[in-house]
């Protein structure tokens, strides 16, 4: 049992608080790019609402992930920023429902000038991060202009300045996906999304372990994607 004192310190120690004074960990940013626009309705939708909650759940486990990757979702359809980057302890899995059509040509633009702002205050305060993960997944096609996020994506991935990923779910248009990437796009497996979220838990935390700049083997997403 500990003492009076003892309590006190534990109280005192910051855990997985986004305060870079009292965090100074490196960063391992992820954004989250998710398509919520109505054909993601019913089944679709609770299984990435599932898989959200699974994930938060498995980075819970690693005290070192908790304190240092930090998680932002942005939802299309229409375009909304749900959380802006926070610790992994401060995130709180937002619950999405599906409408509307599929802004994503807009919601990669907002999404890239997220993650470029939050490696701003990083800089501007000392702290040191990772290549950022920008994470999209989609059941269609997007219903705006698309081609000049391609040149961003492109840019920024040439720049080492984040690594994208697109997945497909059912229905997703593949070529267009293939063109905005340049990563090959993977195609989800069913409705495994509890299976990514999974993979990509282990993958942050394999990242988050390792030391800012250095490369990372990746497990490959056998399990839910089809190869």
């Amino acid at each position: 049992m500990p003492t009076m004192n003892e309590m006190i310190f534990l109280e005192q120690i910051p855990f997985g608080t986004d305060n870079f004074a009292d965090n100074p960990e490196p960063r391992c940013p992820c954004l989250l790019l998710l398509d919520t626009s109505g054909s993601m309705s019913g089944k679709p939708i609770a299984e990435l609402n599932a898989g959200l909650a699974g994930f938060k759940d498995e980075l819970a486990h690693d005290s070192l992930a908790m304190k240092r990757v930090e998680i932002a979702v942005i939802s299309f359809g229409p375009v909304k920023i749900e959380n802006t980057f926070h610790t992994a302890h401060n995130f709180f899995p937002p619950n999405l429902s599906a409408n509307g059509d599929t802004p994503m040509g807009a919601a990669i633009k907002q999404g890239l000038e997220l993650v470029q702002q939050r490696k701003d205050e990083y800089k501007a305060n000392g702290i040191s991060y990772y290549k950022p993960w920008v994470f999209l997944i989609t059941d269609g096609g997007p219903t705006d202009e698309w081609q000049s996020v391609s040149g961003l994506v492109r840019e920024g991935e040439n720049s080492g300045s984040f690594a994208f990923f697109a997945v497909g779910v059912e229905g997703a248009n593949m070529e267009v996906l293939r063109q905005i990437s340049v990563r090959e796009p993977l195609k989800l497996e069913g409705l495994k999304f509890r299976e990514l979220f999974q993979w990509l838990s282990n993958s942050m935390k394999s990242v988050s372990q390792s030391i800012p700049g250095t490369a990372v083997p990746i497990k490959s997403p056998q399990g839910w994607a089809e190869i």
